[in-house]
């Protein structure tokens, strides 16, 4: 049987592609430019594009299972469930779907797929990661957004005061949807938050950080309406600028910190000051 990797070139796609690999499980990676190192096998696709879902079940007729990336949209509802239907009617009996511990089913964004994906009949597994240290849906991050700002101004800016995250790297997410697909349960209906193994508010970050650079980076306490702002800048369109910054704001309300005591939680090994040390070329003063 083979599994089917939707955002196949992003972060916790390329990290699954590598842990099928060395377990010699078969799988294609989707993916709109359709180009990926050898040996792996790719074929074109485009949430957007309904006549290239078909591509990798034309390639490999055993697809049964399906790593769900959506793009980054407020209501993905339309296009999820057009591509889940197609792939359940070509065989597909599991879906383990990249959400997160803000979505919760039946809401915004992935939270909507969650609950096409607990309609649908098929098994599933709806992975809830917090806060990526690297990039993810959330602007809000270590390695891209904040990057920047940080190597210009030396700060952090955010809406999350004092509350604390259990900052998750991609590793540990794509470990945690290959456990997912290959598992020999039966019947998965599910939903797990994966977590990084400690808890930093971002003054705590922003000390580890400056520990690491040499330099002082500061956290800066910015407003909901500097948060929608600085979204927009990015290219966010103003209602998931608002989305997102009421993501960030539930970490002030402490959300994601009670979170931590979830039992359930798949608890991930990479450590921030572990991240921060191997990248620290990306904080750089140019």
């Amino acid at each position: 049987m083979t599994i089917l990797i939707t955002g196949g070139t992003g972060q916790t796609g390329s990290q699954l592609a590598r842990l099928l690999d060395i377990a010699k499980i078969p799988f294609v990676i989707a993916s709109r430019s359709a180009t990926v190192p050898a040996p792996f096998e790719a074929v074109k696709f485009d949430w957007f594009d309904e006549s290239t879902y078909r591509n990798a079940f034309d390639l490999r007729s055993d697809i049964d299972k399906v790593y769900l990336v959506l793009p980054p949209l407020v209501d993905p509802t339309a296009i999820a469930k057009s591509f889940i239907d197609f792939a359940i009617s070509k065989g597909v009996k599991r879906f383990v779907l990249l959400s997160a511990t803000v979505m919760e089913k039946g809401g915004a964004e992935t939270g909507k797929v969650h609950e096409l994906l607990a309609e649908s009949g098929a098994e599933y597994v709806v992975l809830r990661p917090t806060w990526f240290l690297t990039t993810s849906n959330f602007p809000e991050n270590f390695g891209t957004t904040f990057a920047s700002v940080i190597q210009d101004f030396d700060s952090i800016p955010t809406v999350t005061r004092d509350g604390r995250v259990p900052f998750v790297g991609v590793e540990d997410i794509a470990k945690a949807a290959y456990d997912a697909l290959v598992s020999t349960e039966k019947g998965l209906k599910t939903d797990r938050y994966v977590l990084g193994p400690q808890l930093y508010s971002y003054d705590e970050a922003a000390a580890l950080l400056s520990k690491v650079l040499g330099r002082t980076i500061t956290h800066q306490r910015i407003s909901p309406e500097e948060s929608i702002a600085s979204f927009e800048e990015l290219g966010a369109e103003p209602e998931y600028a608002s989305m997102l910054t009421s993501f960030a704001l539930q970490i002030a309300s402490g959300a994601e910190e009670a979170i931590f005591r979830d039992k359930k939680a798949i608890i991930g090994q990479v450590k921030l000051e572990d991240y921060f040390d191997a990248n620290k070329g990306l904080w750089a003063k140019n």
